[in-house]
């Protein structure tokens, strides 16, 4: 009787462990998945300020046309030699490693490069690292899809400022 009694008790505890887990999981998950919209929408608006708060000083950026840190990839935002003018977002992927989280974006950019507007198909990998109670950005990867471009009408041309 006592060895059930205590088994009953080791069920207990180890579901509610499982399940407070799994509640902490989605939690993670739906905070990265804000914070990655909101990063795209920082982009978008060129507002350096929030993104210098996220991204890690020893943040990686990679694109098409080349690899940098954070503060290249900032004067690429603030200048607008790059112009993230709208990402479409088709689908969200978040996996937690420890205190690191992998989103990966399938999207259509909308963008501004050396003045021309140009539509790409991305999966975009960014990953995230808790540091204390907030989460930095330490890398941002865009590779291109062989799919066609999803969005059926790409905003007008607007003139890079």
């Amino acid at each position: 009787m006592k060895s059930t009694i205590i088994g009953i008790f080791l069920l207990l505890i180890s579901s509610q462990i499982c399940f407070t887990q799994q509640t902490d999981s989605k939690a993670v998950e739906q905070e990265i998945t804000r914070l990655s919209k909101q990063k795209w929408q920082w982009m978008a608006d060129k507002n350096t300020d929030s993104l210098n708060l996220l991204f890690d000083e020893k943040s990686m950026f990679v694109h098409m046309g080349g690899s940098w840190g954070k503060t290249q990839e900032l004067k690429v935002i603030k200048e607008g030699t790059i112009w993230y003018k709208k990402a479409e977002v088709y689908s969200v992927i978040v996996n937690t490693i420890g205190n690191t989280v992998i989103l990966l974006n399938e999207i259509d950019l909308v963008a501004v490069v050396g003045g021309n507007e140009v539509v790409n198909p991305f999966m975009v990998t960014e990953v995230y690292i808790k540091d204390g109670n907030k989460w930095k950005m330490g890398s941002l990867t865009f590779s291109k899809l062989m799919r066609p471009v999803k969005l059926a009408t790409p905003p007008a041309a607007t003139p890079s400022h």
